[in-house]
């Protein structure tokens, strides 16, 4: 039973009872109460030895109950209309999508079309990159310590999978500070850690889409004169042959980690193609 029901029934009972009952009392009536005192010493309430009791005279008004009860029979119903227009709402199908009634359950976005430039400073998009499996970071390479950090462990577990496992993830760094990187400043940069890495940039608009596409934040923190540093959430997506991702990466992961983590999603997907 829906609760907004149970609750209905429930105070309609108690209602009737309560009718029922206000004929049987007078005007006055003696109300027994058990007295304490409060210690100014200690400041606490303590009981005492004795019961006491207390006539305590109240007085029940026929025509103030008149005047009591039908405001709390409107708030009463409408709460009773509130509760039953949840229900309704929320009498959705387990495993359906409230939107479009489909049995997969809703899952967040991650991920869309993008037009950049890369490190040889020709436009690519995402149709270029279908049928690879793809490790995609987002950074830039101004970045002191964690990015350097990030592209010297997604170098080495690349390597890893290839040379152990002989099996090709083509590496992709997009960077989230187009002003300073440059298609020249990317091939530079991505040819110290492997110069497999794929080196992605353009202009400030198209980089800012594919990041919000992508869940990446990012943000300019000024330093001395013109400097600034560029904050991130350091992203590392796993984006299968059909350009869908499959897994995201902290920077928690390790290279031997990282490795076996997609080892893991790659036998995955073989198993289940």
């Amino acid at each position: 039973m829906p609760i907004s029901r149970f609750i209905f029934f429930s105070a309609k009972h108690r209602f009737a009872h309560a009718s029922n009952l206000l004929p049987r009392f007078g005007s006055s009536k003696r109300i027994q109460s058990c007295g304490y005192t409060k210690s100014a010493k200690n400041n606490y309430y303590k009981k005492p030895t004795g019961h006491p009791v207390v006539n305590v005279e109240t007085r029940a008004s026929r025509s103030s109950g008149a005047y009591i009860i039908p405001p709390i029979l409107l708030g009463f119903g409408g709460l009773l209309a509130f509760l039953h227009y949840n229900d309704e709402r929320r009498a959705v199908k387990i495993g359906k999508d409230s939107y479009t009634g489909s049995d997969t359950a809703a899952a967040p976005i991650i991920g869309g079309p993008f037009t950049l430039v890369n490190s040889e400073n020709q436009i690519v998009n995402e149709q270029d990159f279908l049928g690879n499996w793809v490790l995609l970071y987002f950074g830039y390479t101004s970045s002191p310590d964690i990015g350097p950090d990030q592209v010297r462990i997604m170098a080495k577990a690349i390597d890893t999978l290839e040379s152990k496992e002989n099996l090709k993830v083509l590496p992709v760094f997009v960077t989230i500070d187009p002003q300073r990187d440059t298609p020249a400043q990317l091939r530079a940069y991505l040819k110290e850690f492997d110069p497999r890495i794929v080196g992605l940039g353009g202009p400030v608009s198209a980089v800012r889409q594919m990041a919000q596409e992508y869940r990446v934040y990012f943000k300019k923190v000024k330093e001395e004169g013109d400097d600034y540093l560029v904050e991130s959430s350091h992203s590392m997506y796993l984006i299968d042959p059909k350009m869908k991702v499959v897994r995201c990466f902290g920077v928690e992961y390790n290279a031997e980690q990282l490795s076996k983590e997609i080892l893991k999603e790659l036998k995955k997907h073989q198993v289940n193609a």
